[in-house]
């Protein structure tokens, strides 16, 4: 996994973001203006914005930041299209890691399930770039069930399109296929959501 020049401990100072940065977050923030988190009061950058510190905060670079940002670009806003945009913007490297995070590019997305165990299937053969950025997504959602139980209590699993065992279940299955060595930091964190998810009513 390539990452910033200047990564790896947090004593070696700060590492400034260049101007590709804000355009990437102009074009996420455009992209999905639109667009809420499930429950439909929180806009949907906050999401992007959250991956993306997760992925800076371990040590990902520059260019793994703007995918972060990017990362449902080309599967809730364009495909393809979205995908071209990307790479014509900010490489080749970039618009392959949001590829490799995307578990659709078509509309309507496939079936639920077989949608998932397709990407399941393809977390391990991604580049270790594109899986922490992955990992670092279902962090950020698995914190925000887990914040949002609090909040509604079980209605929180209504907003989503299958029964509260399924997603419980997608999350475990998550667990198998991320390796540790990845983010010791990020995968326990997942850990530990998913055991507290475990017993939610």
């Amino acid at each position: 996994m390539e990452k910033h020049p200047n990564s790896g401990s947090r004593e070696q100072g700060l590492r400034p973001l260049s101007a590709r940065f804000d355009e990437a977050l102009v074009m996420a923030s455009s992209l999905h203006r639109l667009q809420a988190r499930k429950g439909g009061r929180v806009p949907y950058v906050a999401h992007l914005l959250g991956v993306a510190s997760l992925v800076l905060e371990e040590g990902g670079s520059e260019d793994m930041a703007i995918a972060a940002l990017l990362h449902d670009a080309a599967e809730d806003q364009g495909g393809e299209e979205a995908l071209e945009a990307i790479a014509s913007v900010f490489g080749a490297a970039v618009a392959r890691w949001v590829r490799q995070a995307s578990d659709s590019l078509v509309f309507p997305k496939p079936e639920w399930e077989t949608r998932k165990r397709h990407h399941l299937a393809q977390i391990p053969r991604a580049d270790k770039e594109a899986q922490l950025i992955m990992l670092a997504d279902k962090v950020y959602n698995a914190r925000s069930i887990l914040a949002d139980h609090i909040r509604i209590g079980s209605e929180v699993w209504a907003r989503f399109s299958v029964a509260r065992e399924r997603t419980v279940w997608y999350y475990e299955a998550l667990l198998e296929v991320f390796e540790r060595e990845l983010s010791p930091a990020l995968y326990d964190t997942l850990l530990d959501c998913v055991m507290r998810m475990k017993v939610l009513n």
